[in-house]
């Protein structure tokens, strides 16, 4: 089938749902965003990018539909084990000096990072003065975050991220296996509080100690990923962390001065001021 549409069709689209929905998409990497826009367009075989745009447009059930696609929800636990290594040797030890720890896992797609975080908790004895926020732009990957099930196939991955990271319990105790799914204890999930956030259009909402935002900015354009980086520097409190992803940094963006990588290898910075 062939794509019969380009960069102005793709703006026009983008305004559209901003006006209608309330979504900004227009800042986010345009190669990455004209990708998606054309699996989906594929993948749901339109005939014209006429049909493609009205369909989105007059349609809710299916706008979500797309959200879900637009937005980018790859993720796993304890993704990175070498970085969760640090969280345990170099973060932990501080957050465990607060009296109250607030966390946010921004662009948390299907939230198996939040439960890594909370299994990180527990295991320092800091879970039960511990609320880990995670937002999503897309209200679809949070309902499976809330329940905590995930395909029991993915089990012996997390489990070898799990024993990377530094972990030393058996990772099945965390979770109940149930034919071909695997659900994780509640005693993680009650800690936890799911709700839609865009990174684009959507303020601070709270103070934390200590900020997840890893493999969602390389999807945005400069512009914007200077705006979230604000965001961030007014949500965290002095001497909290901010931890992006493996190809993400913090150098040369207008908050650079304030923080200090805290590992040469990993990307988690330190505010200082």
């Amino acid at each position: 089938m062939e794509i019969n549409f380009g960069d102005k069709e793709i703006d026009n689209l983008l305004n559209d749902i901003l006006d209608i929905y309330g979504y900004d998409f227009t800042e986010y990497s345009k190669a990455s965003l004209t990708r998606r826009l054309h699996r989906l367009y594929l993948m749901d075989k339109f005939k014209s990018f006429g049909d493609f745009s009205a369909r989105i447009q007059t349609d809710p059930v299916y706008f979500k539909h797309a959200v879900q696609e637009i937005s980018v929800n790859v993720t796993e636990m304890l993704r990175d084990p070498y970085f969760y290594k640090t969280v345990r040797e170099k973060i932990i030890p501080v957050l465990a000096t607060y009296p109250f720890i607030r966390i946010w896992h921004a662009g948390c797609a299907t939230g198996e990072e939040v439960y890594s975080m909370a299994i990180l908790l527990k295991e320092a004895g800091l879970l039960q003065k511990s609320l880990l926020y995670g937002t999503d732009i897309n209200p679809v990957v949070l309902e499976k975050a809330r329940k905590g099930i995930f395909p029991i196939s993915q089990m012996q991955q997390y489990s070898t991220n799990y024993l990377t990271s530094g972990g030393t319990n058996d990772f099945s105790s965390y979770y109940t296996a149930n034919y071909n799914l695997a659900k994780f204890d509640e005693s993680l999930s009650r800690r936890m509080v799911f709700s839609t956030h865009n990174l684009v259009s959507d303020s601070s909402f709270n103070s934390f100690q200590l900020i997840f935002c890893r493999n969602v900015l390389i999807y945005f354009e400069k512009d914007l990923q200077a705006k979230v980086l604000r965001v961030f520097d007014n949500s965290l409190e002095l001497f909290g962390f901010l931890a992006l992803g493996s190809k993400e940094s913090l150098r040369f963006s207008s908050i650079a001065g304030s923080y200090k990588q805290v590992d040469p290898k990993e990307k988690i910075w330190k505010k200082l001021k």
